[in-house]
């Protein structure tokens, strides 16, 4: 598989039509986009963890998915969890949201899983498809947000206490994996809330790849899955990407090893480095060009970094000073390497291909034509391994985040699927909404 190569010149192109090999939506208008605020100067020192900073300069499309930072929610005490590799952890704790109410078959539920610096709060980030009529109708359906294992958003991780010491893990918190997350939900799905199935679960990016493990754990737990801009498993060019992240914050002094929380410290510069570089991975050439051109930033104070000249230059700078202020390093570090361990054929008779092909659940893949992180033949890949599949692509110059900004075209296609096979089975009307 390979990453899309530089886009020909061409008009703006933003969500503007959708295609799929098995289903279609009307084409969408573009839309207009092309201003762009001026930019508060970037903060590099991190504020405290978990403090919202209020900032919500820049178009909606430029905001992070998660600018109001939200730890809250109902917490599993799920006790001693066993990983994948063998370790067991302690007191462990499994942060989530609920929203609806099961039926009294205890079929009804709904699990959403977040992206990788995400949390529960589905209501916050993806509001627009949550509530009567909505896709994730929560007047029929009992929608389940759970916080991944190893983020810094309450389910345990480094900033968790560590029973053996009474003080944070910090670098001694485990490599955790995707499938190590996930059967923990299925515990908590099962033990804790007490479903006797799971109709559908839907994600994107990391999102997906639980999605995607879900149904190869759940078995016949799991009716049916939406998995969206993700693969089977984490290609070298993906965990390349995560790697020169990482070397950004170990290149900090600040970072002492991971023993920062000990130091008093925060490495705040490699943080912000590491973000930036992400959020280049999360679009595309044609989008930057679009979005920004080689447009200058206005105004500069007296004394302001002169290097920051471009208004691409003060997009970067303000994402990354917005994500130290939210997110912790260390989970940053563990959670991409739990992308990076990705992988539906690990110790799976079959590998890759024999897990999916045991995969019989009714799929909807969503892809976008110029995601360079997760590009369209992955999305491919899947569907012509999962047995029982459909494959909608967007067709938008959002990139990977296509997946999150390009609703119009989702939804329509997305709500089909459900009708046919949750809805449906669940003799439940759906009634359109926006």
């Amino acid at each position: 598989m390979s990453s899309p190569g530089l886009l020909a010149a061409e008009p703006p192109r933003v969500c503007a039509r959708a295609l799929s090999s098995r289903a279609s939506v009307p084409a969408a208008a573009a839309k207009g986009d092309d201003a762009l605020p001026e930019l508060e100067e970037a903060r590099l020192a991190a504020p405290a963890l978990h403090q919202n900073d209020g900032d919500d300069d820049g178009d909606a499309d430029d905001e992070d998915e998660y600018k109001r930072v939200d730890a809250t929610g109902e917490t599993f005490l799920a006790g001693s969890h066993k990983l994948e590799n063998g370790l067991e952890l302690q007191d462990v704790e499994c942060r989530y949201r609920t929203f609806g109410t099961m039926n009294e078959d205890r079929t009804n539920v709904l699990v959403v899983c977040h992206a990788l610096t995400g949390n529960a709060a589905l209501d916050d980030w993806w509001g627009s498809m949550l509530g009567p009529g909505k896709l994730f109708d929560d007047s029929k359906m009992f929608v389940v947000c759970i916080n991944v294992l190893g983020s810094c958003y309450g389910t345990t991780s480094p900033v968790s206490i560590n029973p053996k010491t009474g003080k944070p893990y910090g670098r001694a918190f485990p490599d955790v994996t995707v499938r190590d997350s996930v059967s923990l939900h299925l515990r908590l799905v099962k033990e804790h809330l007490g479903a006797k199935s799971v109709a559908c679960v839907v994600g994107g990016s990391l999102g997906g790849m639980q999605t995607l493990e879900w149904a190869a754990l759940g078995g016949d737990f799991v009716k049916a899955i939406l998995p969206m801009s993700c693969g089977a498993y984490h290609h070298p060019w993906q965990i390349a990407i995560s790697e020169a992240q990482r070397q950004a914050i170990y290149a900090d002094s600040n970072w002492h090893g991971g023993d920062y929380h000990a130091h008093g410290t925060y490495p705040a510069q490699g943080l912000s480095v590491a973000r930036a570089m992400a959020m280049i991975s999360y679009r595309t050439h044609a989008g930057y060009g679009r979005k920004f051109g080689r447009r200058q930033v206005k105004d500069r104070a007296a004394g302001q970094d002169q290097e920051r000249f471009f208004q691409v230059e003060s997009y970067l700078r303000h994402q990354g000073a917005k994500f130290v202020s939210r997110f912790d390093a260390l989970s940053y570090v563990k959670l991409t390497r739990m992308m990076d361990t990705h992988d539906l054929g690990r110790n799976r008779e079959g590998g890759v291909e024999g897990a999916l092909h045991r995969m019989t659940q009714p799929t909807l893949i969503v892809s976008a034509t110029t995601d360079a992180l997760y590009p369209p033949e992955e999305q491919q890949y899947l569907h012509e391994h999962l047995p029982n599949s459909e494959l909608f692509t967007i067709d938008t110059d959002h990139g990977h985040d296509g997946f999150l900004l390009c609703q119009e075209e989702i939804i329509p296609v997305a709500r089909a699927f459900l009708d046919k096979h949750v809805y449906g089975p669940l003799n439940l009307a759906q009634t359109a909404s926006s």
